[in-house]
């Protein structure tokens, strides 16, 4: 069954149960998708609102990015339990001779290759989502402000899971190339994650005149 036809029960259950999917990758993504959830929320209730006239089409702007990152989050949890299985598949193949082996390992490094990418397109999405939040928080409705805040905390939390199972899939990938290249991608990643986090974390405070 694909996430989005579980109830939120239905998730949590099979997320706890002795079984390898949906897992930390999946969470991460659904995190996500909370994450930018909480954001359109927030404009949402600025919109229409005539104390927010001068913002409203810088915020209808953000909403489309919001709402697609909301979505695409949602699809990757089914994505991340996918490229999971497929790894987990090569391990089922043949091995009794010299080919089969080859054959065995050639494909598991295409399938721990694309389950390294798929979290790592997670964690950029949800870099987007913390980039958003900051100019949504800062001038968004003031009634729902802390609801970015929760936003920012989220998209956060849910990068750094999902960079953990990029890393973990790195380090049995063979392709030197591949893993200098990934590596050199994620952090680059990090860095431009914790500036941007530190400002919008900044300039909702500054909005909920409260400690973040």
């Amino acid at each position: 069954m694909q996430t989005a036809q579980r109830t939120t029960a239905e998730f949590i259950e099979a997320l706890a149960a002795g079984q390898p999917t949906p897992g930390g990758g999946g969470a991460a993504a659904l995190t996500g998708s909370q994450a930018a959830a909480l954001v359109s929320m927030v404009i949402h209730f600025t919109v229409g609102k005539k104390k927010y006239t001068e913002v409203e089409e810088e915020m209808c702007g953000y909403l489309v990015q919001s709402e697609a990152l909301r979505v695409a989050l949602l699809t990757a949890v089914d994505a991340d339990a996918a490229a999971f299985e497929a790894v987990a598949a090569t391990y089922a193949m043949p091995k009794e001779t010299d080919t089969e082996k080859s054959e065995r390992t050639a494909a598991l490094q295409v399938a721990l290759k694309h389950a390294a990418v798929i979290p790592f397109d997670v964690a950029e999405q949800c870099l987007t989502i913390i980039k958003l939040a900051e100019p949504v928080g800062a001038k968004g409705n003031s009634n729902v402000v802390s609801d970015a805040a929760a936003a920012l905390y989220l998209a956060y939390a849910a990068l750094k899971s999902a960079i953990v199972n990029v890393n973990v899939n790195l380090k049995f990938i063979k392709d030197e190339h591949f893993v200098s290249e990934w590596t050199a991608k994620v952090d680059n990643l990090l860095d431009e994650t914790e500036a941007s986090y530190t400002t919008a974390k900044q300039a909702i405070a500054t909005a909920l005149e409260v400690s973040l």
